[in-house]
């Protein structure tokens, strides 16, 4: 079963149905995306998630519309039931729009279900060992940006896809807060065992591949170095080099594999990073003269 399966069977089990605003607040939420289909004075709710359609059914029993059917078309549950008349929504054309909003705002129990009916409605979650991606489809944006305020108001940063009516977040961070907002639990313990340990790997490859970095421009500066050495040797200038060039010169020659640090380190009167580089930029720059 997919992570985004058991969120959701997660949130199915909420057991808030004693208080009616709240079950409210949530069957509305449901109302308001992208897989409601108003036709005539009916509505159908469209999901291949049984706990969405099974949690949708509880909801509408809870508040007395017993009168509706379930359909199953492949792997598509469908509820089909008459139009819900509710003063807290508005029917346009094939959409739903919230009125009367003091009824929901600063109410944080009601801000909770609104917007968890709306990822139960229509809302995905990735596998968080793969990557971080949460979204929300609406009918209608203007609805989009309703939960988005919520969600702002809550200190979670989700972003809406223009044109698209998609509420979305690709930051670990923010899903988890989410998660912990529409009351999956479990669901946030489980995300963030998995994205601690995606952090922890992510940090473990960063210093692999700086170390990887370092040793590579090591060995490549020095070759470059132990050429330049080779060539004043070839030359037969290498004796009347100054001793401390000299003395440096055989150190690098004997020790490719080291760093300038280690070694300033093995000379007689040792000195620092920038006096070793000085150094041996000299007997390039030698080098290249002869």
């Amino acid at each position: 079963m997919s992570f985004s399966s058991n969120v959701k069977e997660e949130l199915s089990k909420i057991s808030n149905l004693p208080n009616k605003d709240e079950v409210k607040a949530e069957l509305i939420g449901y109302l308001l995306t992208s897989n409601i289909d108003i036709k005539k004075n009916a509505l159908k709710y469209s999901t291949e998630n049984q706990y969405n359609i099974n949690r949708f059914g509880k909801l509408l029993s809870n508040l007395g519309y017993i009168d509706y059917k379930i359909e199953i078309q492949g792997k598509v549950y469908s509820i089909i039931v008459k139009q819900l008349e509710m003063d807290e929504i508005n029917y346009k054309e094939n959409s739903i729009y919230l009125l009367k909003l003091e009824w929901i705002l600063n109410k944080e129990k009601l801000e909770k279900a609104l917007t968890r009916g709306c990822f139960m409605g229509s809302g995905s979650i990735n596998n968080p060992k793969n990557k971080y991606h949460i979204e929300i489809l609406f009918k209608q944006e203007e609805n989009a940006k309703f939960i988005l305020e919520i969600l702002k108001k809550y200190n979670i940063d989700f972003k809406i896809l223009e044109n698209n009516n998609t509420l979305y977040s690709k930051d670990g961070e923010e899903i988890s807060e989410f998660l912990a907002f529409i009351g999956a639990s479990s669901s946030v313990l489980k995300f963030e065992d998995i994205r601690v340990f995606r952090e922890m790997r992510n940090n473990v490859n960063r210093l692999v591949n700086c170390e990887t970095a370092n040793i590579n421009k090591i060995a490549t500066t020095a070759a470059k170095q132990i050429n330049a050495i080779d060539k004043i040797r070839k030359k037969g200038k290498f004796d009347s080099l100054p001793e401390n060039l000299k003395e440096i010169a055989m150190i690098r020659e004997k020790n490719p594999d080291m760093s300038l640090l280690e070694l300033g380190k093995m000379l007689k009167t040792p000195i620092g990073k920038s006096g070793v580089n000085h150094r041996l930029k000299t007997i390039e720059k030698i080098a290249e003269e002869l």
